[in-house]
């Protein structure tokens, strides 16, 4: 039965798309530039590959690239206009700011309207963009012309969107099942002369997957995986690893590698996969299955996937409902930047992907909070070791907000013990690394492109200012409560976004949608019961 479930899905997503509609793409860049010559003025600079804050420094742009990176002077003095470049076209005064490269999300979904979740494709890219998001790895979207379309339209400044990286997720667009090897190389041929930057996975008979791989590597493309759990058993992470996989999402596959007294993990005897509680609920329970830390199999699968310079994006916020569902639903920003449609999305229900909290108890949560444990020495250990660790959002499901999910990675990140110098260097130059782009983005470099992100906070001293809606801080001077910090500018191939511009964008999508509905305007709660209660349709059955 699983097989044929996950068969009809492959058949689904396998149906070609006969007239390409590309109505999702709203015309026009919100951005300025690029300009002939841009200077970021007195800014403190965070360069990405891990090394300390410094500053003051001017930065000039020219056009889309980085041609000059000057100290103007020390901290607490006043700035030798003799140090300074000379005047710009265009200059952006960051004095007492913060600026980072442009950061890289490793693992995005931009959904669109009729994908299920009822948010626009400007929703979702306004999001990203105004939490400094400057490139995504698309693994997943409405097709594959789709998103290369979206990968054109991003780099030509036609519409607002970060950079786009084209992963399509096996068999996509093809027209046909991927039955036989020779229909799995067939396919990766056929999406490298589409220009696909690589390809998204999540398993398949091993015959399959050896000829797909084999064919990734022969034409130069990247690949990543979700090792669903339907096909591990017959391939875990270091299996895929060694075939030339170049990166694995989640976790999936991982906790397989480690055991040492089976193959497979200990499933209840009821236990079905297409049951998401059935399936989450026990994913929880896997991490304490594989080997102790540090131990002879736990080290010798570490060194494996170093040896292979082998990628991991963890994705820990696609699981932080898992551990603390009460906390995740109630964050202050969904009052705010929530879809009402994105909301009737996280319900719980029987045949939607991520509503696996039917009856999520204490027990269930007390699991994931000893799996995350486990799971995060794991990846601080992995990235001590010199393994590349990046940082992917997978957002748009269990109360996972874009944008705001990928600030909420960097936090798990620093729970799991990187420095926060280590966070960035995950959000920028690892992430440019995994997609084989670092010689262009992922650094405050002379020569790279321009891709920044300007805060007016420390983010190494508090990561929350990089959060749309900032962070409460009491003012000692004026014995006020402030919120401070979010994102002010975003810079993308020099094209300047105001990010506090686009979050209105996205809040007066908002509104528009609740006064659609006949819902009361302004920040609200949203939960369950406000949506059931003050949409006129009534409660969603």
């Amino acid at each position: 039965m699983l097989r044929l479930v996950y068969l009809l899905a492959l058949l689904l997503i396998t149906t070609p798309v006969l007239a390409q509609d590309y109505s999702d793409f709203k015309e026009g860049s919100d951005g300025e530039g690029p300009f002939d010559r841009l200077i970021i003025r007195g800014a403190t600079m965070i360069e990405g590959s891990g090394a300390p804050p410094v500053g003051p420094v001017d930065i000039v742009i020219e056009n889309d690239r980085i041609v000059e990176i000057r100290g103007v002077g020390n901290p607490g003095l006043p700035i030798d206009p003799n140090r300074r470049p000379a005047v710009g076209t265009r200059e952006i005064d960051a004095h007492g700011m913060y600026v980072l490269p442009g950061f890289v999300d490793m693992h995005g979904h931009p959904h669109t309207i009729d994908s299920g979740q009822g948010v626009p494709l400007e929703y979702v890219l306004k999001l990203w963009l105004a939490h400094g998001i400057t490139t995504s790895r698309v693994v997943g979207a409405k097709g594959v012309d789709w998103i290369l379309e979206l990968q054109k339209r991003s780099e030509e400044n036609t519409i607002t969107a970060p950079r786009i990286y084209a992963y399509p997720t096996f068999g996509q667009g093809f027209g046909r099942p991927i039955v036989t090897p020779e229909d799995a190389r067939e396919w990766v041929q056929w999406v490298k002369e589409k220009g696909a930057d690589g390809v998204k996975l999540f398993g398949a008979a091993p015959e399959i997957m050896t000829a797909t791989l084999d064919e990734v590597t022969k034409v130069g493309l990247r690949a990543t995986e979700h090792h669903a759990q339907l096909d591990v058993t017959r391939m875990n992470v270091l299996k895929t690893a060694s075939l030339g996989l170049t990166s694995m999402e989640h976790w999936y596959g991982l906790p397989e590698a480690l055991f040492e007294d089976k193959v497979i993990q200990r499933y209840p005897l009821d236990y079905n996969y297409a049951n998401e509680a059935d399936r989450f609920g026990e994913a929880g329970r896997l991490w304490k299955q594989a080997a102790e830390p540090f131990s002879p199999h736990w080290n010798a699968v570490m060194d494996s996937l170093l040896a292979m310079d082998f990628t991991i994006d963890p994705t820990f916020i696609a699981y932080l409902a898992s551990r603390d569902l009460m906390r995740q639903s109630r964050n202050d920003w969904h009052a705010i930047y929530t879809m009402p449609a994105l909301w009737d999305f996280y319900r719980p229900s029987r045949n939607a992907h991520g509503s696996y909290w039917f009856y999520w108890t204490t027990e269930n949560e007390m699991d994931w909070k000893e799996n995350f444990n486990l799971w995060f020495t794991f990846i601080n250990e992995y990235k001590n070791r010199g393994g590349r660790v990046t940082l992917g959002s997978d957002s748009g499901y269990i109360y996972n907000l874009y944008g705001f999910g990928y600030i909420q990675e960097m936090e798990n990140m620093r729970e799991a013990g990187f420095h926060p110098l280590e966070v960035i260097r995950s959000a920028t130059i690892m992430g440019a690394e995994g997609l084989g782009a670092d010689s262009e983005i992922g650094t405050i470099q002379v020569g790279k492109k321009a891709d920044l992100v300007i805060v007016p906070e420390n983010p190494l001293e508090n990561l929350k200012v990089l959060y749309g809606t900032g962070w409460i801080r009491l003012n000692d001077e004026t014995r006020e409560v402030e919120r401070v910090g979010g994102v002010k500018y975003t810079i993308k191939n020099g094209v300047i976004f105001d990010a506090r511009a686009l979050l209105q964008d996205v809040r007066d999508m908002v509104e528009a949608q609740k006064a659609e509905r006949g819902m009361p305007a302004g920040p609200m709660p949203m939960t369950i019961e406000t949506v059931d209660e003050l949409t006129p349709a009534g409660p969603k059955k």
